[in-house]
Formats: structure tokens, C-alpha cells, sequence
């Protein structure tokens, strides 16, 4: 641990516990409370119910659990003044941590009800339960009285919903402003939890509740083991052996405190305690629980017998002189390593334990015994939340182990809010169990969990534990913590929403086949679980076995299979049907795929796309130009570098041949184009000038498209000269764009190194003068700053577009989730009018890579996204949190050691490149992180960025809520633009990529398809008329007005003027933007000044996009 995380550990621990300044009002109140609960009446002996009546009359209801007491009850219930009262709990021993979401910090007060208010057989069938209910109810009553002049007001609280388990929290008096009560306690933001005990020996035999015994007689089934009934009893025998043995470890182990309020802080962070938000089923209220795991790794576990009686100790105890923050990561790593589901904990004791672990074990799915208490601190914490806990342990020991990789391990540990669902689960799932049955649990099972409810969860983790096996990490049961409830309302209510979380095992997940026993097994449970999904099937290996398989038509349904299995176990073990069912996956896949309308139209021509037929047909393209032998020069190698050959393209790449073009209407005709790198083996015959070398790249384009037509399985291929603005002659600007039969387009150039070298001697020209002398002398002359711009080309284009794909195709690979995140991102960006104009591709896909590289190089860690959609929060979640001041590193190239044989090559020449991007994107082959960012995205666009990513992430939350709308989250807002350019969407080819494109702009027109108009227009690759006039607007007008503009079917631009130009200003020749005169004011005596033409700039705009360009809307500031 680095000292600066011990000082930061200092600086934490005084802010998560009370102010010692705040106390003493609440101390005078518990002298206050003692004083009147120690001098109550006793009430006479009755019938449950009639007792209850007379408590009705004063609006205070008995929290009688069930089964509940009726009239043929033949013993009574009464009520005698404490034996004792005490603070215990975590405030006794000073060891409180602050809550989340403003939780109060809870001072429990254990009351101890006399002897001689219970029987010897009160431990059946809920008495017990019926008689600490009742005394609650008096101690309520005694509390509220105006005679006991406390002024408090009280509520009833049941941990879990646990009827059981009911307390009382008394609230602090409210005194006036002017003249507070000195027993206010209000800011300490406190509340007193009154815990009725039982004395100690309790009334009843201790061996009658031990796990295995029946203590709910409620038919024949009288038998059955009721282990959660018995502990619900147990704890109340245990608040006052609980306080003197966390007592004695604060006085043994020095460090204790720190280590138990470190470690209640992590799980506090991570939704194992109270909050506003969903808590981790099973640890609501488990404040003994954490306490058990440190004083574990004092005392020992408790030893098994070995050979010749010698006592075999299971687990050491660690030293007493151990520091907080030591004590805190070896709690960690024991919720990170051990096996709660085969390995029982039995901390050891002097004296023994009552109760043998095997007891314990037989009646429970896991086990923790402290040294003080006969109680299993685990009972009803399902296994899946247990190995949600051990993953959670896991990425924190990570974090803490490769602090050099994570930017700020403390704040991840302590201080980050993880319980956000969006960015933890790569599934989330909330389902309605209003109407959840539960046919094959017996009725003494429902009556041990003492509700419905809490049988059907905790039989819901169970079932999808197993029904997911292997394809999980962990599933988690979510739902919120229980609330207090006024005193006039006897139960609890229960939530009607639980949430499902899954974190995948990306390796196993998506299976398509769940294997079971074979066919001559005679265990049945596996068709019993699965029912009608169960079937035989023989493999290939000629064994026939039971098996359930999970039929997909695409990738699409195959990342789905983990959520498919939940709804098919759902419906079949406890009748929620798939309409109670909420999920968002089908959601995101719907915005990245196209119009069904437009979809149905390509199926109906046989066109079939996707990324393996776009690579399939890179690899002809790549078999075709390696085997001609028409060429002076063999090509060594074609590298791609387009985003649709690396599965990170938004859409899934679409062949369009000339009879499917003539089929879709305009707004559906774009067709995508593939760019590749031709090299070719080395030679000394080409020329040492730079415009020469463009010509004979002009001349072996010729040969290569004679080649490629005769070798046959091409349409077309046509030299393409350049676009029309870089009228440069050094710069590399021809390509040749080939057509195949099958309609998919690739655009060719050719790399040739020499090109680098004669830049080289153009911008170091006169090498015997230092730079600095020389750029002071000269300036920027005209072809030294050609040079530069062809080099910046140069460097991005063929050093590092072929890398930087190779990577990502990599991370594609790795990572099955890694592609999906990229497009997801990508669209969101589109839609939000900042990719392609603003922010590149390929950085995009760096930052998305970061997320799942992380400060873990290789292999599959615990953090690393196991679907799309978790990817894409974890995306929204850094843009939001990115200081970009600080940068940024990926080890994108980490893997690929051979690919490390030039970064100098980038970090030499990046340097002369024109900086205008405010982010830094480093990786190992640009150190400077300025060769995807250097024209974008500027400040402007960066804090638009961080804006709309917490906006977005703010919406991802309602997911929790079932809120969500996964459309809105990429719908943009149009308020703060200045002006608007409308374009016509029915000639914009890539309008059917539109987020919320119409229908309508495709389906006018005659209904009949004889009648419809023929459009013979020639198909035209790559071409984008709204991103043309996009970018001569951006070129144009850069000094006047930033332009916005959605790259995917995008029919608005979006524009704000820049607030400098708007300003007079002394007119001035070549002023570089439109300007007006202003007119001057009477008697003023300043010279002529002018302002931005705005008119005279919409007027052009109108005339530049003719045929495009529908309106221009101004919009009020």
C-alpha cells in the first residue's frame, strides 16, 4: 500500500462515522427512553386477538406473523416492564458506517422481555413470534404516549419483509426552530432500533432449534426441518453476545474497527446493505455478518478431527497486528476464494459449538458460524448472491493488485457508487411476480421462509443458478431494501418487481446445446427441470443424451440465450409469463439494424449480407489480385482497413448488384464501400519524384482493373482520380474501385514507402539549419506545408489505418462483446450529429477498446463486458467521468508483440501535425494520441460530448424503474442549435439508416408495383450527397458557424454561429467570414464597423444544397 493510500484511507475513515460533536442529544434521549421503559406498567394476560383490539383502538396494530393467531388459540399473551435495556449493535461499540442514500445510522437498543412472560413449548408454530409481536406493540404504545414526554414517533421495520423479525425505530422529536429540545437528535440523522431478546439461558431447550429440527407442526409434513424459523428465534438470543465478543476483538486486534468500517464501506458501495437503490438479495440487515468474516480471520476456523485425534486446523488465524487496510484485502480474498457452496465456516471457539456443522449443513446452501452465537450468519442468503459477492471481492483484489493500471484504485474501491445495474450486469432483467406460483414447495417450506414472497425468490435464484450454470458468473437477485411502515399496519408489504442481473461467462454463455445425463441414466431430474425443452439427441461422437437446445437465426438471437433461458425457467417453475417479463437486449440490437420494411425488400432479392460474406468477399478480391501474373510488380499483401472488415461497422455490410438497386427507392440505394491497401514487393524502378509516383500509381491501377476483369467475378472496375477538393499533386489521391458480381465495393490505393522519405527531404529541407531557425526565417512555405498535409496523409493512411485494424479485428475476436459495444457507441454518436464530421471512427473504437483492456492486458478478467449493452454503459459512464485534460492510454497493440517494429515512426512526425482536437488517445504506436484526434473533436464538441453523456447516463438508470425507452437515449435534441438546414430525405440515399426514419419517405407513390416509376439512374458507390454538402459547409464556413449532422441517414444539420464573429468589429479586407456594415449611430465618432452577414450566409447555404436542401429554420436564442 503506497502512502498515498494510506492517507487516503486516513481521510476517509472520520467521514463515514458520527460526529462526536452530534451525540450527546442523542445520548440524553436514550437516558430519556431507558428511564420510561423500565417503569411501564404490566398488562394482565389475554387472548392474542383480543389484545390486539384493545391496542387497534389507539391506531397501533400487532405485527402478528403468520400463521397467524385466531380464535381457537388457547394461550395468552401479556406484557411485564423490560428485565433489561442496552445499547448493542455497531453504536455501542463505535464501530457505525454511514449508509447509502442518506440511510440513518441506526443505534439498536436490545430490550430483554422477562422469562416469565414465555412457555417451555412457545418455540412452536410461531408463539414465540405472536409474544414478542405483542410486547413490541406495548413498547410502541409506551413510546408514543404524550405521558412519557419523549415526543417521538415511532415506526415498525421488518428486515427482509421478514414478519419475524419486526423491531421498532423510534425517530428523533422534532423541536421547534427557535427553542430546539436538547434530546433533538436530528443532525446526527440517527435512529433508535428497539430489539425485544430473549433472557440468556432463554426459556426454551436450546437443542429444540437446533438446524435440523421441526418447529412449524402444521400437518403430517410435521417433520420437515424449519432451519430459517429456528434462526429467525435464535436472533434474539444473540444482540447481547454479539457486542462483548466485537468488544474483546477491538481490544485484541487493534485495527479491528478500521478494517470492519473499510470493509462495511465497500459492501455498502456495492449494494450489499440498505439504500434507495436494489440491494443484493439476502443482505439486508447482515451488519453480524461482516463482523463474523474479520473475527474468522482472527480466531481460525474451527478444526476437523485428523489422524490420532490431532486437531487439523482449516483455515489460520492471520496476525493481531495487521493493519486496517491488510485485514480488509484478506477479508477480500476469502469472499474471493472460498467455496460457499461445499465448504461450511465454523469459527473457532473455546467451549465448542453446540450444534455440529454437519446440522448446519444438511439444512442450509451455505454456513458461517460465528464463535458466540448458535446462528448460521448465512441462512437465506441464496448461493447465487454469494457468488455475486465472490466476484465482486475478485475485481476489487484486482484493482488493488494492478493499482499502476487503474487511474484511481482508492475511488474504485471506496468511494465509486457501483451498484449502477446498466454498467454491472450484462443482463438485466425485471419481472413482475404478482401472479409467480409456486407448485412444488411444500407448505411447511413457505411457512419456514415466513413469506410467499421470500419462498419464491429464494426458489427463483435457486432454479436459475442451476438453469444457467456454467453461462454465468453470477446471478443476482435484486430488489429494494424493505421500508418501515406506519405502526397502524401489521405486515409488510411485498415487492411485486423483482430484478434479475447476470453477469456472463463469455466462454460458455452462448452455447447453443445444454448437455445432460446420457440415455441409459436413470436420473431423471434433468427432464424434470427442463421439461419440454428436454429431448435425445445423438452427437457426432455416437452418444445419445438428453439435451436442450437453443434454436438462433443469428447473432443476434445467440447473444440472447442466457436471457431466453431465464424467461423459459421463469414460465415453466413459477408461471410468469414472458409479458411480466422486461429486457432491453432486443431493444439495442433493433438500432442497429435496418427498416424491417427496407430489410423484407433486399430478403425478397436474394441479397445476403453480413460481415463473414463482406470478408468472404475481401478474400476472393485478395485470391484474384495475388494469383495475376498481368502485373510488373507481385503484390505482397492487401491489407483492409475498413470498419465493415472488422465487424465494428454500425450496420451489417449489404451488397447492393445493379437488380436490387433498381428495386429499392432513393432514399435506400447507398451502397458501402470497402477501402483496402494494395503493397507491393520492393523495387528500385520507381521514380524519386513525388507527382511521378502518382502517375504510375495511375498507370498500375489500370493494369490491376484489366487484371481483375479478366480474371472474371467482377462487374466493374474504374480508376477514380480524387474527390475534387485536394487538388494537391504529392498527396496520394487516386484509388480503384472494383465491383464484384455478388455487389459488394471495394475502393483500392497503393502503398509505396518511398513516398515517406521524399516528404522527408521536402519539410527537412536545408537539414544543416535547426528547425527553429529555419521556421523563423522562412515560415511555412507553400510546398513544405503540401509536404506536411501529404505526410499527415500518408502516415494515417498506411502506417496507421493497417495497424490500427489489425488491432481492432483483434479485439473483435477476443472479446465477443467488443464489436457490438463499438457499434452501439458509434450510433450514438451518429445520432447525437458528433461522429465522422467531429469525432473519427477509429478512436471511438480505442475508447471502446480501453473499456475492455482496462488495466488488464490479456485474458478475460472479471471487469471486462460480456454484452454490448453492458459495454456500451461502461462507454457512457467514462465519456461522463473523463477528466480529458489527463488523456488517455490503451494498450491496444499489447498483444501483437511483432507489431511493435515502428512506433518511432509516429512519435517522430506526429509532432508536426496541426493539434486541434482536445482529446488525447494514446496508444503504444502513437504516443502523443494525436493521430485519429488532431481535427476533432475541439473543446466545443468535447464538453458537448461529457454533456450528453450524462444525460444518457442518467436515462441508462431508469432501467431499474423499467422506465427505460432504449430509443430515447439516441434521439437528439434540436433546442441549442442557432439554425437548422432541412434537407429532403427522399434523395438522400442513406435516409433508411435513419434513427427515426419514416416509412412513408419510401412507400409514397402508386400502390401498385406495375405502376411504379422505373428509376434508371447507375448505382454510385460510397456516394452520400448530405455528407458532400456537410463537409463543403464545414470547409466553407469554418470561421463562421460549427455544423452538426447525423452520418447515418442524418436529413437535418444542426448549426451554431461562432459567439466571436458576431461581435462588431472595424471592417477589414479578407476578413474571412461574411460581414455586414453596421449601421452607425448619430454623433458617434467611431469608424465603420460590421458583423456576420447571417441572412447572406442561410441565402448561400439555400443555393449550395439546391436539390438537397428543403428549408432553413432560425431558431430563437
Amino acid at each position: 500500500m503506497s502512502s498515498s493510500f494510506k492517507l487516503q484511507i486516513d481521510a476517509l475513515l472520520p467521514n463515514v462515522r458520527p460526529k462526536s460533536s452530534r451525540i450527546p442529544p442523542l445520548d440524553r434521549f436514550l437516558f430519556a427512553l431507558h428511564s420510561v421503559l423500565t417503569s411501564l406498567s404490566s398488562r394482565e394476560a389475554q387472548h392474542p386477538l383480543e389484545a390486539a383490539h384493545k391496542l387497534q383502538d389507539k391506531s397501533i396494530s400487532v405485527p402478528y406473523p403468520d400463521p397467524r393467531p385466531t380464535k381457537e388459540t388457547n394461550w395468552k399473551v401479556g406484557f411485564e416492564k423490560p428485565y433489561d435495556v442496552n445499547v448493542v449493535g455497531s453504536w455501542a461499540n463505535k464501530c457505525s458506517v454511514k449508509g447509502q442514500d442518506g440511510t440513518k445510522f441506526r443505534v439498536d437498543l436490545a430490550v430483554e422481555m422477562p422469562a416469565a412472560l414465555f412457555q417451555e413449548k412457545d418455540y412452536l408454530n410461531g408463539r414465540f413470534f405472536h409474544k414478542k409481536a405483542y410486547y413490541l406493540a406495548c413498547l410502541a404504545d409506551a413510546v408514543v404516549d404524550k405521558q412519557s414526554g419523549l415526543n417521538a414517533t415511532v415506526e415498525y421495520r421488518s428486515v427482509s419483509g421478514d414478519p419475524r423479525l419486526t423491531t421498532l425505530l423510534v425517530r428523533s422529536p422534532q423541536g421547534s426552530v427557535s427553542d430546539k429540545s436538547e434530546t433533538d437528535f436530528t443532525p446526527l440523522n440517527a435512529e433508535i432500533q428497539i430489539i425485544p431478546t430473549l433472557p440468556n439461558p432463554p426459556p426454551f431447550p436450546l437443542h429444540r432449534l437446533s438446524p435440523t429440527q421441526c418447529n412449524l407442526r402444521l400437518s403430517s409434513e410435521s417433520q420437515t426441518p424449519t432451519p430459517l424459523y429456528n434462526t429467525a428465534l435464535l436472533l434474539s438470543c444473540t444482540p447481547k453476545a454479539h457486542l462483548l465478543a466485537v468488544h474483546k476483538l477491538k481490544a485484541d486486534v487493534p485495527a479491528f474497527a478500521d478494517a470492519l468500517t473499510l470493509l462495511r464501506v465497500w459492501a455498502n458501495q456495492r449494494g450489499y446493505g440498505e439504500g434507495s437503490r436494489l440491494c443484493v438479495r439476502g443482505f439486508e440487515g447482515r451488519g453480524a455478518w461482516w463482523t463474523g468474516v474479520l473475527e474468522l480471520l482472527v480466531r481460525g476456523e474451527e478444526g476437523a478431527g485428523g489422524k490420532g485425534g490431532a486437531a487439523v486446523g482449516k483455515r489460520k488465524p492471520v496476525g493481531k497486528g495487521l493493519s486496517s487496510y491488510q485485514m480488509f484485502r484478506a477479508a477480500l480474498d476469502f469472499l474471493a476464494k472460498h467455496d460457499f457452496e461445499d465448504e461450511a465456516v465454523v469459527v473457532k471457539t473455546n467451549g465448542g459449538h453446540r450444534y455440529p456443522a454437519d446440522e448446519y449443513k444438511s439444512s442450509h446452501d451455505a454456513v458461517f458460524v460465528d464463535s458466540v452465537s448458535l446462528v448460521n450468519l448465512l441462512a437465506g442468503v441464496p448461493l447465487s448472491s454469494l457468488d455475486m459477492l465472490k466476484h465482486d471481492a475478485q475485481l476489487t483484489l484486482d484493482i488493488l493488485g494492478n493499482s499502476a493500471a487503474v487511474n484511481d484504485a482508492f475511488n474504485e474501491t471506496f468511494l465509486k457508487d457501483q451498484r449502477s445495474v446498466p454498467s454491472r450486469f450484462d443482463a438485466f432483467i425485471s419481472v413482475d411476480i404478482a401472479s409467480a406460483k409456486l407448485d412444488n414447495i411444500s407448505s411447511i417450506t413457505v411457512a419456514d421462509q415466513g413469506l410467499r414472497v421470500t419462498a419464491i425468490l429464494n426458489s427463483l435464484a435457486s432454479v436459475l443458478r442451476r438453469g444457467l450454470g456454467n453461462r454465468a458468473k453470477a446471478v443476482a437477485i435484486l430488489h429494494p431494501t424493505s421500508t418501515p411502515r406506519s405502526v397502524s399496519e401489521s405486515h409488510p408489504s411485498s415487492p411485486h418487481t423483482v430484478c434479475i442481473g447476470i453477469i456472463y461467462n463469455t466462454e460458455h454463455a452462448f452455447r447453443l446445446v445444454e448437455h445432460g445425463p446420457a440415455v441409459d441414466d436413470p436420473d431423471t431430474s434433468f427432464a424434470a427441470f427442463w421439461g419440454d425443452k428436454a429431448e435425445l439427441r445423438r452427437f457426432k461422437d455416437g452418444s445419445i443424451t438428453q439435451s436442450v437446445v437453443w434454436d438462433v437465426q443469428n447473432s443476434d438471437e445467440r447473444a440472447r440465450i442466457p436471457v431466453r433461458i431465464v424467461e423459459y425457467l421463469l414460465d415453466r417453475h413459477f408461471s410468469v409469463s414472458t409479458k411480466a417479463v422486461k429486457t432491453w437486449q432486443a431493444r439495442f440490437d433493433s438500432i442497429l439494424r435496418l427498416p424491417e420494411s427496407i430489410s423484407s425488400m433486399i430478403q425478397q432479392q436474394g441479397a445476403t449480407g453480413g460481415f463473414k460474406n463482406a470478408l468472404a468477399a475481401f478474400d476472393g478480391l485478395l485470391r484474384a489480385l495475388k494469383s495475376s501474373e498481368e502485373l510488373p510488380l507481385s503484390i505482397l499483401n492487401v491489407h483492409p482497413v475498413s470498419e465493415y472488415l472488422r465487424y465494428t461497422s454500425v450496420f451489417s455490410p449489404l451488397p447492393v448488384p445493379p437488380e436490387l438497386s433498381s428495386v429499392l427507392p432513393k432514399c435506400a440505394r447507398y451502397v458501402p464501400v470497402f477501402e483496402v491497401i494494395l503493397e507491393f514487393e520492393k523495387s528500385g524502378r520507381w521514380p524519386d519524384d513525388l507527382r511521378a509516383i502518382q502517375k504510375i500509381k495511375l498507370a498500375f491501377f489500370e493494369r490491376i482493373a484489366a487484371a481483375l476483369m479478366n480474371h472474371g467475378g467482377f462487374r466493374r472496375a474504374v480508376v477514380v482520380l480524387g474527390d475534387g477538393v485536394c487538388t494537391s499533386e504529392i498527396q496520394d489521391q487516386a484509388r480503384l474501385e472494383i465491383v464484384t458480381d455478388q455487389g459488394w465495393v471495394f475502393s483500392a490505393r497503393i502503398w509505396h514507402d518511398r513516398e515517406a522519405i521524399l516528404l522527408d527531404r521536402i519539410i527537412n529541407d536545408k537539414s544543416h539549419i535547426s528547425k527553429a531557425v529555419r521556421k523563423t526565417a522562412e515560415g511555412q512555405s507553400k510546398d513544405r506545408q503540401l509536404a506536411l498535409e501529404a505526410r499527415e496523409v500518408y502516415l494515417r493512411r498506411f502506417i496507421h489505418a493497417p495497424k490500427h485494424h489489425r488491432a481492432i479485428a483483434n479485439m473483435s475476436h477476443r472479446f465477443s462483446a467488443y464489436a457490438g459495444t463499438a457499434r452501439l457507441v458509434k450510433r450514438w454518436l451518429s445520432s447525437h450529429w458528433l461522429l465522422h464530421g467531429h469525432i473519427s471512427e477509429e478512436v471511438v473504437e480505442i475508447i471502446c477498446a480501453s473499456v475492455f483492456l482496462g488495466g488488464r492486458q490479456y485474458g478475460d478478467g472479471p471487469s471486462v463486458p460480456g454484452s454490448k449493452e453492458r459495454g456500451f454503459a461502461r462507454v457512457v459512464e467514462f465519456l461522463k467521468d473523463w477528466k480529458i485534460e489527463e488523456g488517455l492510454f490503451v494498450p491496444l497493440y499489447a498483444a501483437g508483440a511483432g507489431e511493435q517494429a515502428s512506433p518511432e515512426e509516429g512519435a517522430n512526425h506526429i509532432g508536426v501535425l496541426d493539434k486541434t482536437g482536445a482529446w488525447s488517445v494514446r496508444t503504444e504506436e502513437d504516443p502523443e494520441g494525436r493521430m485519429w484526434t488532431s481535427h476533432g473533436p475541439d473543446s466545443v464538441v468535447a464538453l458537448r460530448v461529457k454533456a450528453l453523456a450524462k444525460a444518457t447516463w442518467n436515462l441508462l438508470q431508469s432501467m431499474e424503474s423499467r422506465r427505460l425507452d432504449v430509443k430515447t437515449l439516441f434521439l437528439h435534441p434540436t433546442d441549442d442549435y442557432d439554425f437548422l438546414v432541412k434537407l429532403d430525405a427522399s434523395v438522400l440515399p442513406r435516409y433508411h439508416q435513419n434513427i427515426s426514419a419514416d416509412p412513408k419517405t419510401w412507400s409514397r407513390g402508386s400502390g401498385y408495383a406495375n405502376l411504379q416509376p422505373r428509376d434508371e439512374e447507375p448505382s454510385r458507390p460510397g456516394r452520400d450527397p448530405a455528407q458532400l454538402l456537410f463537409d463543403d459547409l464545414q470547409r466553407v464556413y469554418q470561421d463562421s458557424f460549427k455544423v452538426f449532422y447525423d452520418c447515418y441517414g442524418g436529413n437535418t444539420f444542426g448549426a451554431v454561429w461562432d459567439p466571436s464573429v458576431k461581435k462588431r468589429r472595424p471592417f477589414r479586407v479578407m476578413g474571412g467570414f461574411s460581414s455586414i456594415p453596421v449601421k452607425k449611430e448619430e454623433k458617434s465618432k467611431e469608424k465603420g464597423t460590421v458583423t456576420l452577414n447571417e441572412s447572406a450566409i442561410l441565402s448561400e447555404i439555400t443555393r449550395i444544397g439546391a436539390g438537397l436542401v428543403n428549408d432553413v429554420v432560425v431558431q430563437s436564442s
